[in-house]
C-alpha cells in the first residue's frame, strides 16, 4: 500500500478542513472506519501534527469524509523541496 508522506502544511492543512466541516478526530476516524480504513486515531493526530504519513486510501477517505478537492489538502505547499520546504 503506497502513502503520503506528510508535513508540517499538509497536517494544518488536514485539521483546517477537519475543524471547517465541524468534525471531532474521533468522528473523523469513525466515519474512516465506516469507509473501512483501519485507522487509529493516535496515527491520525500525528499526520495532523505533521509527523505522520497517510495511506492514498485513507486520503481518498478524508475527501470523501470532508467532500473537498484534492487541491484543498496541498494548500500553500509549494513544489520543491528546497530546504525552506523541509519539513
Amino acid at each position: 500500500m503506497e502513502k503520503v508522506l506528510g508535513n508540517k502544511t499538509l497536517g494544518e492543512n488536514i485539521k483546517r478542513i477537519r475543524l471547517a466541516c465541524g468534525l471531532t478526530q474521533e468522528q473523523t476516524i469513525a466515519r474512516l472506519q465506516v469507509l473501512g480504513s483501519p485507522i487509529s486515531r493516535s496515527t491520525y493526530s500525528l499526520i495532523e501534527m505533521g509527523r505522520g504519513n497517510i495511506y492514498v486510501s485513507d486520503f481518498v477517505g478524508l475527501k470523501t469524509v470532508f467532500n473537498v478537492s484534492y487541491e484543498d489538502f496541498f494548500e500553500g505547499i509549494e513544489p520543491s523541496r528546497s530546504p525552506k520546504n523541509k519539513e
